[in-house]
């Protein structure tokens, strides 16, 4: 079973994070807040496509569901 923090592990490998917090306890649906650089100039779906882009086949073969929030580091400085 998959876990909040090889999940975590897994984005961060292939994506550049200022910050990232991954939450889950079922081992198949989790919840991400993710904080990167590489956002800057993209929208939210492109933003998500590069999460989904770390994760690789793991979205299709171990991850059930990942809903997640992904900010730019002047978006996250700037969130009330």
């Amino acid at each position: 079973m998959l876990s909040a923090q090889q999940l975590q592990s897994y984005i961060t490998q292939h994506l550049a994070c200022e910050y990232i917090k991954v939450l889950g306890d079922d081992g198949t649906h989790f919840d991400a807040v993710v904080v990167s650089s590489a956002f800057v100039g993209k929208n939210r779906v492109q933003q998500h496509q590069l999460v989904y882009a770390a994760l690789g086949d793991r979205m299709r073969e171990e991850i059930h569901a990942l809903s997640m929030q992904t900010f730019t580091p002047e978006q996250w400085a700037n969130k009330p």
